[in-house]
């Protein structure tokens, strides 16, 4: 299981928090989603073998939220 911090450019509005909770929990391999407004960061655990950061990232991405930086743990 790893764990993925992914920095956002910041959030304008709370309802982007479940937009972005909803798809990665849609996502085969993610364990929890926690979306950080105040800071614009998402919390990922994630099964590596199901799903890359990579892969996190770019529906991030999709969805309308440039990822600035990503950690993975």
């Amino acid at each position: 299981m790893r764990k993925g911090v992914f920095t956002l450019e910041p959030l304008s509005c709370p309802s982007c928090i479940k937009k972005i909770e909803r798809a990665l929990g849609k996502m085969e391999g993610i364990r929890e989603v926690n979306v950080l407004f105040n800071s614009s960061k998402v919390r990922a655990q994630f099964n590596e073998d199901q799903v890359t950061a990579d892969e996190i990232q770019e529906t991030i991405s999709k969805l309308g939220y440039p990822v600035v930086t990503q950690k993975v743990s």
